[in-house]
């Protein structure tokens, strides 16, 4: 799709970004959260992102059609080159290319920002449902990562369980004594727009 403008996000996007959300974790298993957050509390999410990764935003006809965002794989300083990395698209808007333009926003940030190994956690049906497909493994698998973990029965939604991968992706050389991973802020100077 023509015309998808990538820029980062502002806490004034809570709203706009969580009507995106709020239909994945009413109406499917892709996220295993119950509830929907309020605004106040999505924004929150946003703001601890914002300290130190990127949160996307991708926007058609200068509305937002999708998001995306990395955060801690974990908190230990020897995962500091590793990121989770997360996705969400509109509804109507899913297919036309803005997961991926996003996705690749995303990988070129944290790729400046000196991180190697993007990681996603997917949730993953033993049989497709109208809850759950395979759709996020094979969108992952398109964009260069592999399937690396299966967790069995690990989340119970809509009364099934599911299970969970992890896929990664490499996108930089693992020296010895890596460099010190910067800030988003750092990098992209507090904004981020399409080249």
């Amino acid at each position: 799709m023509e015309g998808i403008t990538i820029r980062t996000a502002v806490l004034q996007d809570a709203e706009a970004l969580l009507e995106i959300y709020a239909p994945y974790v009413e109406n499917t298993a892709i996220t295993f959260e119950y509830d929907v957050p309020t605004v106040e509390e999505f924004a929150g999410r946003m703001s601890n992102v914002l300290r130190r990764y990127p949160y996307l935003v991708g926007e058609v006809d200068g509305e937002p059609a999708g998001y995306a965002y990395a955060g801690p794989f974990k908190e230990r300083a020897a995962y500091d080159w590793a990121v989770e990395t997360t996705v969400y698209v509109k509804e109507d808007m899913k297919k036309h290319g803005i997961g991926r333009a996003l996705y690749e926003a995303l990988e070129k940030t944290l790729a400046a920002q000196g991180i190697l190994n993007l990681n996603a956690c997917i949730a993953f049906p033993e049989k497709e449902d109208e809850y759950l497909t395979t759709d996020s493994v094979k969108f992952h698998k398109k964009m260069g990562f592999s399937k690396v973990g299966r967790f069995h029965k690990c989340g119970c939604k809509f009364g099934r369980w599911y299970d969970m991968v992890w896929m990664e992706k490499h996108i930089g050389t693992h020296e010895e004594n890596p460099a010190e991973v910067r800030f988003f802020a750092e990098v992209m100077k507090g904004s981020f727009q399409n080249e």
